[in-house]
């Protein structure tokens, strides 16, 4: 299938976020101004034409539809004949700036005004393929010999499967260099056709806000459209030096702002249809639930109530409006029997406890010889466990289908559009031809909507009542039946060798095989009892510090509780058992922790000037009885951050009043979104920290709302201070980065002011 935008832009050339995607024939028929060169998915700028192109099959053309006047320049960039620059975001806009700093760097590559740049979401097609995060992927597991070879095909089974995902801070990593030469690209051909009508080389021709200038003679964008998309670009692009970009870098407005203050910004339960009935669901306990008694009469009495539907799994009630199908599904009373036994605290809870001291380990890191290392007399052991934890998104899961005699189309706030078009097609027996997506803005994603319950779940229903359909799960059903955070307990080991350096370190960590029970949800493939080790639990494990002798492995522990991506994925758990470790090791060395880090730190000059900074600002002295400062660092996505935190213990209750970050994540596209993402991790953290963990009765989640999630409120929100360091080098990922240290720096803090060393998340007082 291919699809196409047709989107409405504002009319002061505001963010264009509201786009109609649809089926498009004829994706492969040639177009009128583009060639092989126009598409620009290559890799780096060296590079990339050459090697991209025979990485790139021909037959991903572009797919974007144009408008009136619209005129199809690449598969990232259109440019109108009255001036406008739309730019194509293949990337799930969930609020953390996207739909800015994506069309900010082609913007500044092109030479245009920002105030005529709109953005529109790519359509579904390969051209986009995230193939970052499956290089990645290639690069830890291979050999470094075999990174090239491996990295090449990592990104065609990337492009071949699709693999437009939004996730593990990768937006602008992945996108930068595609964005720069789809900008550089249009650019030369803007420049040769003013060059055809001055009758002089193009190459003695630039781009200045929205036009192409040679001395005093300047010919606007739109003047110069049509011509330009004709035209073939050259061989070698040129991409801008640092000095002459004057965007990038800059807090320019976000494009997404307006409409949301305004309210016209349309999130996934906003979007209506003619005819459109709505439903709610309820899901049944852990354990392979299927329904089998309800109390059909009390919903069919409910004013409003429509129909009532069964599926493996869950019941839906469907309403006039979604007030009476909710009301009707809660008169419903549904019982459901579970196939399996039925997973609770304690289950859990021995679950791990087995696989930690019994279970067959995969080492997925190991230099040295840690086995030897760590034998013998002097060896440092320390416990910690992480519970499961909720996404707590304000959107709750939700979708819209619709048929028709062309097949179903579903609107859907998602981070993997081509993988939410797959299931629908699985789920309801159609050709992936004949389904259509529609992506809305993100009301909170953090891993969550990568999942597509909500999209084939909406298509089941509106199949079975043959109207169209929103879905809108209850907030009950959103927390009770989440793909959490896992849980993870870890046993380090440790042994210093001279000087209080790090002679040996091992980390085993126990947790359920997230990574690859997402996939197979998301592919499609078989669901198992169990999956095996799995390298993604123990990402961040290893720890930046200089250790002679290292090993890091992963146990599977099989709960019967799904679980998947949460902010920072398994980072999250992982930094805080290294950092807290590290603390435990700096005190057995009889070093304050700031130089017990800072002397292991000689081979991350990055990660070391970051906290060095963060103890600087923070005004770092340890802390006194009462009130204790702790330090975490930590790398991840391409990026480092430090942490100083201050913690007050008031009677039996711990208070963060500060915070200092310290981030280098490169080169910073927009400074003003790094320090929101920034800002916003801190505060995710502090739910990882203190918030309280998911718990289980009979296979259901106790919790129900948000007030059984202990999350931070504003009342305890701390003064959060974050310098950026100014690098030239690549961008690294700023949406999580700071989410992983924050735990780890707030438990320090803790036992510098009280002697007490928590190893559990929640952090309580009372459990040390």
């Amino acid at each position: 299938m291919t699809i196409a935008v047709v989107s409405h832009i504002r009319p002061a050339y505001h963010g264009r976020m509201h786009a109609r995607i649809e089926r498009e024939d004829g994706v492969n028929k040639p177009r009128r101004g583009v060639t092989r060169r126009s598409l620009l998915v290559g890799g780096g700028a060296a590079a990339g034409l050459v090697l991209g192109w025979a990485v790139w099959p021909r037959r991903y053309g572009p797919n974007l539809a144009l408008g009136p006047g619209e005129q199809l320049f690449n598969a990232f960039l259109k440019i109108a004949t009255d001036g406008r620059v739309i730019v194509a975001v293949p990337q799930a806009e969930m609020g953390q700036g996207v739909y800015t700093s994506m069309p900010q760097i082609l913007a500044d590559e092109l030479g245009a005004d920002w105030r005529t740049v709109g953005v529109e979401p790519a359509p579904i097609n390969p051209v986009y393929a995230n193939t970052l995060l499956a290089e990645e992927q290639a690069r830890e597991q291979l050999p470094a010999w075999l990174h090239g070879p491996g990295e090449w095909v990592a990104r065609e089974v990337a492009i071949r499967m699709n693999l437009t995902i939004t996730g593990g801070s990768s937006s602008i990593r992945s996108f930068e260099t595609r964005l720069r030469e789809a900008g550089a690209a249009a650019r030369s051909l803007l420049c040769m056709a003013a060059a055809d009508r001055w009758g002089i080389d193009w190459k003695a021709c630039d781009t200045e806000a929205g036009f192409v200038v040679r001395g005093d003679d300047r010919l606007a964008f739109g003047t110069l459209a049509e011509a330009a998309a004709r035209l073939t670009p050259p061989d070698d692009l040129r991409l801008r030096d640092r000095d002459e970009r004057t965007l990038v870098g800059r807090p320019v407005p976000r494009l997404d702002l307006p409409a949301k203050v305004d309210g016209s910004a349309q999130m996934g339960a906003d979007i209506r249809l003619p005819g459109m009935v709505y439903a709610s669901i309820a899901h049944g306990p852990y354990g392979d639930a299927h329904p089998v008694k309800m109390a059909t009469a009390a919903a069919d009495e409910t004013p409003g109530v429509m129909a009532v539907l069964t599926n493996p799994g869950w019941v839906a009630v469907v309403g006039t409006n979604w007030w009476a199908a909710d009301r009707g599904l809660e008169a419903l009373a549904v019982e459901f029997e579970t196939r399996s036994p039925r997973p609770d605290d304690g289950t859990v809870r021995r679950a791990l406890a087995a696989a930690l001291d019994k279970g067959e380990a995969k080492r997925f890191v190991e230099h040295g010889d840690p086995d030897a290392a760590l034998a013998g007399q002097g060896v440092v052991t320390a416990a910690y466990s992480v519970p499961m934890i909720a996404h707590a998104a304000l959107e709750t899961l939700t979708a819209t289908a619709r048929f028709g005699d062309g097949g179903v189309e579903v609107w859907v706030p998602t981070q993997a559009a081509p993988m939410a078009r797959a299931a629908v097609a699985r789920a309801v027996g159609l050709d992936e031809g004949r389904v259509t997506i529609y992506p809305t803005l993100v009301g909170g994603g953090f891993g969550r909507k990568t999942e597509v319950q909500a999209a084939v779940e909406a298509a089941i229903i509106a199949s079975k009542v043959r109207k169209p359909v929103q879905l809108v799960w209850p907030r009950r059903e959103d927390i009770q039946h989440g793909r959490f955070r896992p849980p993870a307990t870890a046993r380090l080991k440790a042994k210093l060798g001279p000087a209080g350096s790090i002679a040996g370190w091992s980390a085993r960590i126990a947790a359920p095989s997230t990574n690859a029970e997402m996939m197979a949800r998301l592919t499609g493939g078989a669901q198992k009892s169990s999956y095996g080790p799995d390298r993604g639990v123990v990402e961040g494990a290893a720890p930046p510090y200089a250790i002679a002798a290292l090993a890091v492995e992963h146990v599977e522990a099989v709960t019967g509780v799904p679980t998947g991506a949460w902010r920072s994925v398994a980072n999250s758990y992982t930094a805080f058992f290294t950092e807290s470790f590290v603390d435990e090791l700096a005190l057995v060395a009889g070093l304050d922790p700031l130089s017990f880090r800072m002397q292991a730190l000689s081979g991350q000059p990055r990660l070391a000037r970051c906290l060095q900074m963060a103890a600087s600002i923070g005004a770092w002295q340890g802390g006194e009885p009462g009130t204790g400062q702790g330090l975490a660092a930590h790398s991840c996505f391409g990026s480092h951050v430090a942490m100083l935190v201050e913690a007050r213990i008031e009677g039996d209750q711990v208070k963060v009043p500060n915070v200092t970050a310290v981030v280098d994540i490169g080169r910073t596209i927009h400074p003003d979104i790094v320090r929101q993402q920034v800002e916003g991790g801190i505060l995710w953290g502090l739910a990882n920290a203190f918030g309280n963990g998911i718990s289980i009765r009979e296979g259901m989640v106790t919790a129900q709302n948000f007030d059984g999630l202990g999350l931070p409120d504003l009342m305890s929100t701390p003064e959060i201070r974050v310098e950026i360091i100014p690098s030239e080098l690549p961008p690294g990922g700023a949406g999580e980065i700071a989410v992983p240290p924050v735990a780890p720096a707030v438990a320090n803090a803790i036992f510098a002011a009280t002697g007490k060393r928590l190893r559990h998340l929640p952090l309580r007082l009372s459990d040390a």
